[in-house]
């Protein structure tokens, strides 16, 4: 079992964000010291008012305490950016970290990042599409020439090239049945997100698994899994200790309409003591160790994703959340 720490890289608008990276640094140290495997940062633009750092610089200036550990987006917005710049940023940090970069994409839904950007969203599956193509013939051959309908490259040669043969695993993020099949067919990995529950999850896996073995492609070897993960001194108090945080998060979200494109029983308008179950990971040890092992033997997943900070959240409880979850993960078999 693998786990991983997705950084919480929002901030509330009173927030000194230039004083936070010393509590950023000193998570991706904890993590690496109690065994956690990757680091991942996420991607938006215009959060206001929310606060927000950028993955790919945030990544590279962590990427000396995660020596070893391997790093990704989770995830870019692949639709709003140029498949050139991300091939050649994701060689770069490929490079650097010593060929352990993941690259994790997803199509975006945000009205404000398409109209503002100038980039309309009613394309964004051909331009996701396209990238992708792009973005692995940068990466595979000496010279490219591409004739898309979003994109066209004539001779062109990447600057670098990536560390890893044909460069990073492309992890594809997908909430719908139609992304998911996408999913199974052009990336290396489904990017399972944090907001279906277990139910709605033994169903799209089964799809996934599906589309892969109709379009021949062998299993997977990675199923990553985010979730939202708090492990508390004890069982009554946990979700105390953080549940005024993940409100203001998922407020946040339902603003941006996040839940739009959810399936009715995972939307987010429902009593947040019933939204939480079987889509967060809080509790004490023993009760995160069973949920682990039950998604585990549920779903068959492999990669756990954990964001365990939220706008508000203390270091404090942080680093000792961080810390309980590296022992939860050692005493599994």
């Amino acid at each position: 079992m693998k786990i991983g720490l997705y950084l919480a890289t929002q901030f509330t608008p009173d927030t000194d964000v230039g004083l936070r990276l010393d509590d950023l640094l000193a998570q991706v140290r904890a993590a690496k010291a109690n065994g956690f495997e990757s680091l991942w940062a996420a991607h938006h633009f215009l959060t206001a008012p929310l606060q927000m750092l950028q993955p790919m610089p945030v990544l590279a200036r962590l990427m000396a305490e995660a020596e070893g550990m391997r790093i990704g987006p989770n995830i870019l917005v692949l639709p709003l950016l140029n498949p050139v710049i991300v091939a050649e940023e994701a060689a770069t940090m490929d490079v650097l970290s010593g060929g352990r970069f993941i690259l994790g994409v997803g199509l975006g839904y945000r009205d404000a990042e398409f109209d503002n950007l100038g980039i309309a969203k009613k394309s964004r599956v051909g331009r996701f599409n396209e990238a992708i193509e792009v973005m692995r013939k940068l990466w595979i051959e000496d010279k490219v020439t591409y004739r898309g309908r979003y994109f066209q490259l004539k001779d062109a040669s990447i600057s670098l090239k990536p560390k890893q043969a044909g460069g990073p695993p492309i992890w594809v993020a997908a909430v719908v049945d139609p992304a998911i099949r996408r999913a199974a067919t052009i990336g290396d990995a489904w990017l399972i997100t944090f907001y279906p529950t277990l139910k709605s999850l033994t169903g799209q896996l089964a799809t996934y698994r599906e589309t892969r073995a109709a379009a021949g492609l062998p299993p997977a070897a990675e199923y990553p899994l985010c979730r939202e993960c708090y492990v508390g001194s004890d069982q009554a108090t946990a979700f105390e200790d953080c549940r005024a945080q993940l409100e203001y998060k998922y407020g946040a979200y339902a603003a941006w309409g996040q839940d739009k494109i959810l399936s009715e029983q995972d939307r987010f308008d429902q009593p947040f003591d019933q939204f939480k179950e079987d889509r967060f990971l809080i509790g004490d040890e023993a009760f995160v160790r069973d949920e682990l092992i039950r998604y585990r033997e549920t779903l068959g997943v492999n990669n756990f994703i954990m964001r365990m900070q939220w706008p508000g959240l203390d270091q404090d409880k942080v680093l000792a959340s961080i810390e309980r979850l590296g022992r939860i993960v050692a005493s599994i078999d």
